[in-house]
């Protein structure tokens, strides 16, 4: 496998769609604001996380369970700015839409301007011939409220190509977060 350059994910993302919607460059400003930064880097992209945002709560003192999760675990938020309770955690959603071609795997890892201020970004591979918006979670690791930027950059994609193409992809079985759109909850 071999890390793609720049140069690869501009053509895949204007030739075959792969990232939707594309910034070519590195947006740092918009409106003459100062943002955290997204777009095509040297060697990966810059993701945005959109307004969107599940904010969880333990009001309802419900057990986490990844097979039998329940939403009332999460309080809705659709603003440019999320603030997560302290050593907690919210979902939200990638402004792009990709889709991920069958010799690529994708990794994402958190950007260091969140980092730093102890905010780790989650998000799982994007495996071959996966599509839809990536659901991204923030975990406050602070004893203190922190807050999230809608439509700036919050993590970067990683792309790897193999010289062959794999056996089975995401699509082959049919895997059940194909297509997601919106902030999607954890099903078993």
């Amino acid at each position: 496998m071999t890390i793609k350059s720049d140069r690869w994910i501009r053509h895949m993302a204007e030739q075959d769609r792969m990232i939707e919607p594309f910034e070519p460059g590195q947006v740092k400003v918009r409106d003459g604001q100062r943002l955290i930064s997204y777009g095509t880097s040297s060697y990966g992209y810059d993701v945005r996380c959109a307004n969107e945002f599940k904010v969880f709560t333990n009001i309802n003192s419900t057990i986490v369970d990844p097979k039998n999760f329940d939403q009332r675990s999460f309080v809705d938020v659709r603003s440019e700015v999320c603030i997560i309770p302290p050593n907690s955690f919210a979902l939200a959603r990638t402004v792009e839409y990709f889709r991920i071609p069958r010799r690529v795997l994708t990794i994402c890892l958190g950007k260091s301007t969140y980092a730093r201020c102890g905010i780790i970004v989650n998000v799982t591979p994007l495996e071959p011939e996966w599509e839809g918006h990536v659901t991204l979670e923030f975990s406050n690791t602070t004893p203190l409220p922190a807050r999230i930027y809608a439509n700036e950059g919050v993590a970067q994609m990683l792309f790897f190509e193999s010289d062959e193409d794999c056996e089975v992809s995401y699509r082959d079985r049919a895997g059940k977060y194909m297509g997601q759109t919106g902030v999607t909850l954890p099903t078993a």
